[in-house]
């Protein structure tokens, strides 16, 4: 009788799982409503391909990565706009899996000193609001302290990495600062506001094309690294999502930084500068170049996560004001564009965004010497997460 009965509850068991399992399957494969808007449309793909934001990328083990912080920075934006709250668990998933009860990151170490580890800081002031969970509180602490020692040039600009010495790259801007505005607004009554403005400034000054006013992907202020120009100190590619870095960071960092501080109508400044200069660079069809200023380089292509944080920054930048109402129809001509050239549906209704340039970088080993030739010969990808994110983003500051 008790074998009868074990194998009964094992039979049970067994199907529960099977159900599961299918029902799971089930979900994967339904399709998409036709109707659905397209940030919608994004988000369900994203959390259809990778149930766990861990998983973003086809990343295999957990961890504290930008990619994510980027990702779920536009889950939040979405989950704020519909109040949906499988948008906001996403979020709170990654964070728990990634945080343990005593309020530390997974293989987070501060003295790699990776600005990188910064970003997904800013999915925590949410969280922290929502739930008065402490360990978000005690994350967002940690986060600030490797600010507050963050290797600097001479100059004060922060080092991307300890393992690259004397050099800012342009997208450690949108890394750090606007969590560390948000921080220093909320928490230190803004003492760190002039800090903020002198790495965009530095930015300006060194990283700025003086010919067509786009931005160069790194500075060596040192000229020590092979990749360096020896009389600007810049890497030697305007390389397209390196702009698009650049403009988000300005967006977002805005958002949080003062009107009435003398130093938001500087950084509000640059943004229109780059708005301009983008809009001068892009191509006929309204997007733009891997290698942005280059479109006749031989095996250049357009390139898609480029183009959609171009797009998000100039609809969010005109929205909020900073520059002109007239750059949401130049976004709104070129989000169209983005969709007629990259974007298509799979049999399940789910997006695939087509071009994506594969992760580039400078220095290191193998050496990545950052000429036009290493950016034309990075692989295009689809779905990567910056594609993804930039266009749901763009997708809902453009309401679609």
């Amino acid at each position: 009788m008790l074998k009868s009965s074990f194998v009964k509850i094992n039979l049970i068991v067994l199907l529960l799982i099977m159900s599961s399992i299918m029902m799971a399957q089930e979900n994967k494969n339904a399709v998409l409503a036709e109707n659905l808007k397209w940030s919608e449309r994004t988000a369900l793909t994203i959390l259809n391909t990778y149930p766990k934001a861990s998983q973003i990328d086809g990343t295999k083990k957990p961890k504290w990565d930008y990619k994510m912080g980027l990702v779920l920075f536009a889950f939040e934006k979405l989950y704020q706009k519909t109040n949906h709250k499988k948008y906001f668990n996403y979020i709170k998933e990654y964070a728990d899996e990634l945080i343990d009860a005593q309020g530390n990151i997974t293989d987070y170490n501060i003295k790699d000193y990776n600005i990188d580890c910064v970003n997904p800081g800013k999915l925590l002031f949410n969280l922290y609001d929502q739930t008065k969970d402490n360990r978000y509180k005690k994350v967002i602490e940690q986060l600030r302290a490797q600010i507050e020692s963050q290797p600097r040039t001479a100059s004060g600009g922060f080092w991307h990495k300890g393992i690259y010495p004397n050099q800012m790259w342009i997208d450690g801007l949108y890394m750090a600062e606007p969590f560390y505005t948000q921080y220093t607004v909320r928490y230190e009554k803004g003492k760190a506001l002039d800090d903020i403005a002198q790495q965009f400034e530095l930015a300006q000054n060194h990283l700025v094309d003086q010919k067509t006013a786009l931005v160069y992907q790194a500075w060596d202020e040192s000229k020590e690294i092979a990749w360096a120009n020896p009389e600007t100190g810049t890497s030697p590619t305007i390389w397209g999502r390196a702009i698009g870095w650049y403009m988000m960071a300005l967006v977002e960092t805005l958002d949080y930084y003062p009107k009435t501080n003398p130093n938001f109508k500087k950084l509000a400044g640059y943004l229109n500068q780059i708005a301009k200069s983008v809009v001068e660079h892009k191509s006929a069809t309204g997007l733009w170049y891997q290698v942005a200023d280059k479109p006749d380089l031989k095996d250049n292509y357009l390139e898609s996560s480029c183009s959609a944080m171009i797009i998000y920054s100039l609809a969010k930048g005109a929205d909020k004001g900073y520059i002109s109402s007239d750059y949401k129809k130049v976004a709104q001509k070129s989000f169209d564009a983005f969709i007629a050239t990259f974007v298509k549906k799979d049999k399940n209704g789910e997006i695939v965004i087509s071009n994506v340039s594969s992760s580039v970088g400078l220095g290191g080993k193998p050496f990545r010497d950052g000429t036009n030739q290493y950016y034309t010969n990075s692989k295009a990808k689809d779905n990567s997460s910056p594609a993804l994110a930039a266009f749901l983003l763009s997708a809902i500051e453009l309401k679609k």
